[in-house]
């Protein structure tokens, strides 16, 4: 790895970030981190897309699968999950910067519109892995964030360097799992449309059965397939979008508990607190006046 290209690259992050928060850029598919101290899990819901860390370290739990992330290192989402995050090493003298770079699934679809294959055989890959960044990536990466020095060249090179970026993942170690989701047929890109309707419906009731036949799979496949991109069962997971959207919710809209768990589809106050309980350590209004007067 080119030490001093990323000290450049912490260099530009420090300029276009704002200290002790994630903010987005210039560029709407970039957003930037910084942060002098550690910061408390939080949980939150990647879509596809890398995560690089440039100076620091982070940690990200996918249900109780912990990736830690140092400086050179990117993590590589395929799929929408919910995982907890935090910042792991930061101090004042030398702070966390990180940087999310959305992928288009469309520029993915283009990219492999070459007749590669999947294999339909054996367990898919899991939707999120850390990998070393290797220096075509790290260089494609750094030019991306340059772009930030200079607004008038994001309109017409943006989408031309997130593309490259985008082709360096799928040829890059952890390309598998990007392809598996992209490519019709595989049982990978089935799970990925039903995590997508999960995530549109999730106030919705799950049937198991009848999702299973809409992707194409048989339940005992689905289970399989969905527990091995996700590391969650599909009631795990949309336990998860719906405890999060609440907690939204009530955040944002300023919602009551019982208000915000009918909306994300409870039918039962008791249940929602209970399980809200049990997810963020707290009961719903005692979370969130924690969360408003940590930020206020």
């Amino acid at each position: 790895m080119n030490s001093q290209q990323l000290k450049t690259l912490v260099s530009v992050v420090r300029r276009h970030s704002t200290a002790n928060k994630s903010v987005s850029s210039a560029i709407p598919e970039l957003k930037l981190s910084s942060f002098s101290a550690p910061t408390e899990m939080t949980a939150l819901i990647y879509d596809p897309c890398l995560c690089f860390v440039a100076q620091g370290g982070k940690e990200v739990v996918l249900a109780d699968e912990a990736y830690r992330m140092d400086e050179g290192q990117f993590l590589l989402v395929s799929v929408d999950l919910p995982v907890d995050a935090r910042v792991i090493e930061a101090s004042s003298s030398k702070p966390y910067f990180g940087l999310q770079i959305s992928l288009d699934p469309r520029v993915v679809g283009d990219l492999l519109a070459d007749g590669s294959t999947v294999s339909t055989t054996g367990p898919s890959e899991r939707g999120l892995a850390v990998t070393l960044v290797q220096p075509q990536l790290l260089d494609a990466v750094s030019r991306l964030v340059a772009l930030l020095d200079a607004p008038q060249d994001i309109g017409p090179l943006g989408p031309l360097v997130l593309r490259e970026i985008t082709h360096r993942v799928l040829t890059g170690p952890q390309g598998m799992r990007l392809r598996q989701i992209a490519l019709a047929g595989a049982p990978a890109y089935r799970i990925a449309q039903a995590i997508r309707w999960l995530k549109d419906h999730f106030a919705d009731p799950l049937r198991i059965e009848s999702l299973a036949e809409q992707v194409g799979l048989s339940v005992s496949s689905f289970h399989l397939h969905f527990k091995s991109v996700t590391a969650m069962t599909p009631l795990q997971y949309q336990k998860r979008i719906r405890l999060q959207e609440a907690r939204s919710l009530m955040l944002g809209e300023r919602l009551d508990a019982a208000e915000a768990g009918f909306r994300v589809g409870y039918e039962s106050p008791s249940q929602f607190s209970r399980e809200y309980r049990r997810m963020f350590g707290a009961p719903p209004r005692q979370d969130v006046d924690a969360v408003l007067s940590a930020t206020s």
